[in-house]
C-alpha cells in the first residue's frame, strides 16, 4: 500500500486540471527535486494552447542534448529515460517553445534511497518506537529534498511530506474511516454490546483453540476489503480473545493475516479491479514490445489471467493456512510463543511497558453500570457497516461499468475509500439511534462515548500520518526506481518468479506499500517475463506456468513485504485494531511471515517453475509448515 496508492488520479491529470493553459503556460509537471547517479528518470512535459506541437529540448548544465521532441497542444508527453551521471549535469535546461525553465535538483547516490526506510525500520526494531523511527526517516528523504541543509530538511519534513499526506484524499478517507469506526467501537463498549457479544460468543469460543479459530473464521467472513477486515475483527474478537487470555500480539497476527491475504485471493474484493487493470497494462505494454505475439496478447482477458494466477499466489494461501493450523493445532514457537506464554501466565495481555496503538484505558471504552449487556446492540451496527459497505461497492461500481458488466466488473469499478465512510457513518448512526432509543445511554453520553473511541485511536493516526509521509518520502528520493533496476534479464528464465518475488518483498517492506509495489513491478515484470520466454510463455503456452507464477510473484511478495514492515499501513491498522503494541506485533509476525515465505519460494516460486504442479507445490507446503509446527511449536497451558 506511498501508503497506500489506491487510487489516486496521476500527477499528470492533476497538472491538467490545475494549470492556467488559458494563459499559454507551458511547464514541466511536478519535476523531480532529487535525482539518482545512474538511475533513469523521467519528465512530464506540458503544453498550453497552440495552432499544433510545441517543440521541446532538454540540456545539461555542459549543453548536451538529452532529449527533444514536441509536445502536443493542450497536451502533455513523459519523456522517459533520462540520465545524470554527476552534479556537474545540473542544473537542466528545459526549452518548452519559447518558455525556458531551469531544473535544480539534488544529485546523491542510488544508495542513498534506501537510506529512509532503512533507517526507519532499523531504529524501530531497536528501540521498539516507531513514532520516532518514522519521524527519523522521514527527515533523512527530507535532507536530500533541502540539499543536505539540515536545517532547511526540518521544515521540509512538514511542508513537503506530512501535509500533503494528510491532504491525500484517499489518506483522510482511510483516517476518517478510522476515527469513525474507532468511535463506533466506543459507543458499542458503553452500551453494553460488545460485552454482550463476549457472553453471547463464551459458550462457543470457550477454549483458545476455539477463540482464535473463530477470530480466523471472521477475518475470513470479511473478504472485501483489508481496511474494513482489520477494525472489524480486531475491535470485534479483542473482548473474547482478552478472556481467553490470548496474547495481543496473537490477535494482531490472526488479523493481519487475514486481512490482504483474503481480500488478495477473492475475486470479488476491492483488490480484483487494480490487480486486472495492472495486468492489462502489462499484456498492452508487452504487445507493444512483441509485435509478431501481439494479437495473442491483446485477445487475453486480464481477468482469466489474474484467475490463473490464484493457485500460484504461494504466500498469500499459505499465510492464510498457517493462520488456521496454529490455532487449531495451538502452538507457536519463537517470540509468538514467549507472547503467548506470558498471556496464558496471567502476566499480561501484552508486554509490560507497551506503547499500545490504541488507548483502550478510558472509563469510556467501559460498559455502562447497570446496563443490559445485549449482544445485538454490537452485531447489528457492525453488520450495518459491513452491508453499506457492500452496497456501496455495488451501487458505486454499477453506475460506473453500467447495467450489463459483470460482478467483478462492477467491484472493481467502486470506489472503496466512500463505500468505506458511507459504511462507517451508518454504523456509528446505528450504534447512537440503538442506544439512545432503548434508553441504554443519553444523547450526550453516546456522544462522549462515539468522541472517546476516536480519542483512543489517536496514536494510530500519528503513525498512519509518518507512516504516509515516509511512503512519499521514498517516492520522491526514488526507492522503488533504484529497487527496480535489482531485477536484471540475464537470468534463467526459472528463475524469474523467485526473483520478482524478492524484489517486490524488498520494494513493499522498504516503502510500506503493497498496491505502490505491484503499480512499479506488474507492468514491468508482464513483458520482461514475456521477452525471455517468447511464445513459450503465452497465454496457452507449454511455459505459461512461469508467466502466471512471475505475475503472481508481484502480489505474494508485495504483501509479504507489506506483512514484515513497520511503515505498512495495514500492519499499524492491525496493531490499532487489536491494542497491540506496534512493534511488538512486528516483532513477533515477521518469523512466520518469514517462513512462509520460504517454504512458498522453495516449493512454489522455484518448484512451479521448474514443472511442479502448483497444486502440488500447495500440498507440499502445507505438510512442510504441518511438520514444523508439530515438531517446533509449544502448546501453551493456560490457567482456568
Amino acid at each position: 500500500m506511498p501508503l497506500p496508492m489506491r487510487r489516486t488520479l496521476p500527477a499528470v491529470l492533476l497538472s491538467l486540471l490545475f494549470l492556467p493553459l488559458a494563459s499559454g503556460a507551458q511547464e514541466i509537471s511536478e519535476p523531480p527535486t532529487v535525482l539518482l547517479k545512474g538511475i533513469p528518470f523521467q519528465m512530464t512535459l506540458l503544453a498550453g494552447p497552440g495552432t499544433g506541437a510545441v517543440a521541446y529540448e532538454i540540456r545539461n548544465a555542459a549543453g548536451a542534448v538529452m532529449s527533444v521532441g514536441a509536445v502536443p497542444a493542450y497536451g502533455s508527453i513523459v519523456v522517459d529515460d533520462l540520465l545524470v551521471t554527476s552534479k556537474a549535469d545540473l542544473p537542466l535546461t528545459v526549452m518548452i517553445g519559447d518558455t525556458t525553465h531551469e531544473m535544480p535538483a539534488t544529485v546523491t547516490s542510488p544508495w542513498y534511497s534506501l537510506m529512509p526506510p532503512i533507517i526507519a525500520i532499523v531504529l524501530a526494531l531497536l528501540f521498539r518506537e516507531v513514532i520516532t523511527a518514522l519521524f527519523a526517516g522521514v527527515w533523512f528523504a527530507a535532507l536530500a529534498v533541502a540539499g543536505f541543509n539540515p536545517i532547511t530538511a526540518t521544515w521540509r519534513l512538514i511542508d513537503t511530506f506530512v501535509v500533503p499526506a494528510l491532504a491525500d484524499s484517499a489518506h483522510m478517507s482511510i483516517a476518517v474511516f478510522s476515527l469513525l469506526l474507532g468511535g463506533m467501537v466506543g459507543i458499542i463498549a458503553r452500551n453494553g454490546g460488545t460485552m454482550g457479544i463476549v457472553e453471547a460468543v463464551t459458550p462457543f469460543a470457550n477454549t483458545s483453540r476455539r477463540g482464535k479459530l473463530a477470530t480466523w473464521a471472521a477475518g475470513m467472513a470479511i473478504f472485501f476489503d483489508d481496511y474494513a477486515n482489520t477494525l472489524i475483527v480486531g475491535n470485534t474478537m479483542r473482548p473474547i480473545t482478552d478472556r481467553l487470555k490470548i496474547s495481543r500480539e496473537k490477535l494482531a497476527y490472526i488479523v493481519d493475516s487475514t486481512a490482504a491475504p483474503v481480500a488478495a485471493l477473492v475475486p470479488i474484493s476491492t483488490w480484483v479491479g487494480y490487480e486486472i487493470t495492472l495486468i492489462g497494462d502489462g499484456l498492452r505494454i508487452a504487445a507493444e514490445q512483441n509485435p509478431a505475439n501481439a494479437e495473442i496478447l491483446l485477445a487475453a482477458n486480464p481477468f482469466a489471467i489474474f484467475l490463473q494466477t490464484i493457485p500460484f499466489l504461494f504466500y498469500p494461501l499459505l499465510a492464510v493456512t498457517f493462520v488456521i493450523m496454529t490455532s487449531a493445532m495451538d502452538k507457536d514457537f519463537g517470540p509468538m510463543a514467549a507472547a503467548e506464554k506470558r498471556a496464558a501466565a496471567g502476566k499480561g495481555l501484552y508486554r509490560e511497558g507497551a506503547t499500545l496503538a490504541t488507548d483502550t484505558s478510558s472509563h469510556l471504552m467501559d460498559a455502562k453500570e447497570n446496563v443490559e449487556h445485549r449482544w445485538w446492540n454490537a452485531a447489528v451496527p457492525v453488520l450495518t457497516v459491513i452491508l453499506v459497505v457492500l452496497v456501496g461497492l455495488y451501487t458505486d461500481g454499477r453506475a460506473s461499468e453500467g447495467p450489463d458488466a459483470n460482478l467483478m466488473d462492477v467491484f472493481g469499478a467502486a470506489d472503496p475509500f466512500a463505500t468505506l465512510l458511507w459504511g462507517s457513518l451508518a454504523g456509528c448512526l446505528v450504534a447512537i439511534a440503538m442506544s439512545v432509543g432503548q434508553g441504554l445511554l443519553t444523547m450526550q453520553e453516546s456522544l462522549d462515548s462515539w468522541l472517546g473511541g476516536m480519542k483512543a485511536m489517536m496514536i494510530a493516526m500519528v503513525i498512519l500520518t509518518l507512516a504516509w509521509s515516509l511512503g512519499a518520502a521514498t517516492e520522491e528520493v526514488g526507492t522503488a526506481q533504484f529497487l527496480s533496476q535489482l531485477l536484471s534479464d540475464r537470468v534463467a528464465l526459472q528463475l524469474i518468479p523467485v526473483i520478482v518475488f524478492i524484489t517486490s518483498a524488498a520494494m513493499a517492506f522498504a516503502t510500506g506499500t503493497s498496491w505502490g509495489t505491484m503499480a512499479i513491478m506488474v507492468p514491468l515484470v508482464v513483458p520482461l517475463t514475456i521477452a525471455l520466454g517468447g511464445a513459450a510463455v503465452l497465454p496457452g503456452g507449454p511455459e505459461v506456468a512461469i508467466l502466471l507464477g512471475a505475475t503472481a510473484s508481484v502480489l505474494a511478495g508485495a504483501i509479504f513485504g507489506d506483512h514484515c514492515s513497520p511503515i505498512s499501513d495495514t500492519t499499524v491498522l492491525s496493531s490499532t485494531a487489536s491494542a497491540c503494541d506496534h512493534m511488538d506485533h512486528v516483532r513477533t509476525q515477521m518469523p512466520y511471515a518469514l517462513i512462509v515465505a520460504m517454504v512458498g519460494m522453495l516449493l512454489g516460486n522455484i518448484g512451479t517453475a521448474y514443472g511442479l504442479p502448483a497444486w502440488a507445490a500447495l500440498l507440499l507446503g502445507v505438510s512442510v509448515l504441518f511438520a514444523l509446527l508439530h515438531f517446533k511449536g509449544e502448546r501453551v497451558s493456560r490457567e482456568s
